[in-house]
């Protein structure tokens, strides 16, 4: 642990790195490759909703010894349609059947009573009808909605429109891979699964936020100098909260894991998998997106700027002079002065932090 709040120390003082931003290319490459792969999920197998979307019954049945597998199958054979069912700690289950009106789910009840050998009037019987389950969805694609025009808003106040946007495709980049994984395991959508999208959102937005305010910081006044180009300053940010981030990232993950493994998997919870599932996937793509997608994307956006254009033009030929006059690098970040230039295939990621052997000796610390 000590080892790894050095690495983070040295990386917030830029003294290490990895030039994340000109190796975007890849990133993007590897993202749409996801990308489509969920999307196709997604048109093939569609997603399992749930009755709280699509109208059914839900049935809850008091402890009984008959196993899950069973019951599932005397559902099926009551209600004529497939059915999901789920062990409760009380040692009950939990019965979904999809399309049944009032006196159907009477008639499933009266069977399942018989075919689990439990008194009827002991089964709790939930209708969810279709029109109801139909507002719901919309309701939630309605707020979902609102959460991203509020979130360019806010982004596009407080940084750039550029920031929002390239904050924005992140977004929309962490939505697409977890839906397409819903629809690729075929775990069922439920109101909770939304919970956990806007959850991760959250968390998405958290790791973008804090590289574009060092992003911002760093900035300032850039084209007053000719040490580094705006993608490099970037890479030096994202380099700076980048163990940060994957702290975050670990310590967040841990429980979820533990939801989702343990409690839905080994242990047989099953109506953890639906916000946990989303947690999961959702939180290990938003970390994906705040390192490798967002941050390149901004510098994208910004290097297409005259401003930036001619910046980099003049970084550039100051490191060219300064390769031709033969003088080493000086990476302090001095704005001016005739030992400020680096090699031009110097990438920001493995040059930050060195000092010039001029400094050293002068005891300049710029």
């Amino acid at each position: 642990m000590s080892k790894l709040g050095s690495l983070g120390a040295r990386l917030y003082r830029g003294e290490v790195g990895y030039d994340f931003v000109a190796k975007r290319k890849i990133w993007y490459g590897i993202s749409i490759l996801i990308t489509i792969t969920a999307i196709v999920g997604l048109a093939v197998r569609g997603l399992n909703m749930g009755i709280e979307f699509k109208g059914g019954a839900v049935f809850t049945t008091p402890r009984t010894t008959v196993s899950a597998a069973q019951a599932e199958t005397a559902a099926e054979e009551a209600a004529g349609h497939d059915a999901i069912v789920q062990e409760l700690g009380t040692g009950g289950l939990r019965i979904q059947v999809s399309s049944l009106d009032t006196k159907q789910a009477d008639q499933v009840r009266a069977q399942l009573a018989e075919d689990l050998d439990v008194q009827a009037k002991d089964i709790n019987a939930d209708l969810v009808g279709p029109s109801w389950g139909e507002q719901i969805a919309n309701k939630a694609w309605t707020g979902l909605a609102i959460f991203m025009i509020l979130v360019v808003i806010y982004l596009a106040i407080a940084f750039e429109w550029r920031m929002a946007l390239a904050a924005l495709i992140a977004l929309v980049h962490d939505l697409t891979i977890t839906v397409g994984v819903y629809a690729l395991v075929g775990f069922e959508v439920t109101p909770g699964t939304v919970i956990g999208l806007l959850t991760i959102l959250g968390y998405s937005l958290y790791d973008t936020v804090v590289v574009f305010d060092g992003l911002k910081e760093g900035a300032k006044d850039i084209t007053k100098q000719t040490r580094w180009t705006y993608s490099e300053i970037a890479n030096r940010s994202l380099n700076g909260t980048l163990v940060r981030s994957i702290n975050t990232t670990v310590v967040a993950l841990l429980p979820v894991a533990g939801l989702l493994f343990i409690g839905g998997g080994f242990l047989g919870a099953g109506m953890l998998n639906d916000i946990s599932l989303s947690l999961f996937v959702g939180l290990a793509a938003g970390a994906y997106s705040s390192i490798f997608i967002a941050t390149p994307l901004v510098a994208d956006f910004k290097e297409r700027e005259p401003q930036m254009k001619a910046l980099r033009k003049r970084v550039l030929a100051k490191r060219a002079a300064a390769a031709a006059k033969g003088e080493s690098p000086d990476a302090d970040g001095s704005a001016d002065g005739d030992h400020d230039a680096v090699p031009e295939d110097a990438a920001a990621g493995s040059v930050v932090g060195q000092r010039s052997r001029r400094g050293r000796s002068t005891g300049t610390n710029r």
